[in-house]
């Protein structure tokens, strides 16, 4: 796959001091696929996803983002591959001295140079996908709910288009009725995009329900790679234990240094 592979890890690793987080991670996302990357608290997922936005340099290994090598990219290639990304961040990361509609469109306005008017129209078109009105646009974010903050992030993840999204535990810090509203919000813009996602995530109704494939990341490597549908039929006791939410198991000597 990695070939064809939008984004395409190769023996991944990064450490900081004697800690080894990542030791070796494979991984490929391909065009117009959506991928979760799932396990425990301190695995290493939000350290993955760092890698690849290039907030981390990786100790060793290839990062691959529609074949360029991102680990040696200069800032112009690195330009170019934020440009026709959306992120949204785990606590939505709203810019309070912005209006709502000025946050869904700061990749317009700073990113694409489009003038303020155009701009805004595309924000109030962005907040109507994730099933917000206008009235709300010239709100400050302060004064939304949780979960309407994370569907303003989610209106400016997918604003400028992007082919590719990121979503860094998007269900975090929100009840499990707005979570599900979440979830499919994200499979709805997703797939009218046609954009290729990478999803970390320790939620497994959320990874079930917005990927097409599930990696669970476990001691600094992929232990498990498979099809969402073929999660269950699993016999990797690591999996079925994170699925099933068990103490006792294999991963029961990590649990006890969460």
């Amino acid at each position: 796959m990695s070939s064809t592979a939008k984004i395409s890890l190769r023996n991944i690793h990064k450490g900081f001091g004697s800690k080894k987080v990542l030791q070796g991670v494979d991984l490929d996302v391909a065009p117009g696929e959506s991928v979760a990357i799932i396990g425990g608290s301190g695995t290493g997922k939000s350290v993955t996803l760092k890698c690849v936005l290039g907030l981390l340099t990786p100790d060793q290994g290839s990062i691959k983002v529609d074949g360029v090598e991102m680990t040696t990219a200069s800032r112009a290639e690195r330009e170019a591959m934020l440009a026709k990304t959306g992120m949204l961040f785990q606590g939505a990361a709203l810019f309070d001295s912005l209006t709502v509609w000025e946050n869904v469109a700061f990749g317009l306005i700073e990113g694409q140079g489009m003038k303020t008017s155009k701009a805004r129209d595309v924000a109030i078109a962005r907040l109507e996908d994730v099933g917000l009105g206008a009235d709300i646009a010239n709100m400050s974010p302060a004064s939304l709910s949780g979960g309407m903050q994370k569907r303003v992030g989610l209106a400016r993840a997918i604003a400028t288009e992007p082919e590719i999204l990121f979503f860094d535990e998007p269900t975090t810090g929100i009840d499990p009725i707005m979570g599900d509203v979440i979830n499919d919000l994200i499979v709805k813009c997703t797939r009218e995009l046609g954009a290729s996602a990478m999803t970390i995530t320790h939620d497994m109704a959320s990874a079930r329900k917005i990927a097409d494939r599930v990696a669970m990341l476990y001691q600094g490597k992929i232990i498990w790679d498979g099809p969402v549908t073929d999660i269950d039929g699993s016999d990797n006791p690591y999996l079925q234990q994170f699925v099933a939410g068990d103490i006792e198991g294999p991963l029961e000597l990590d649990l006890k240094h969460l």
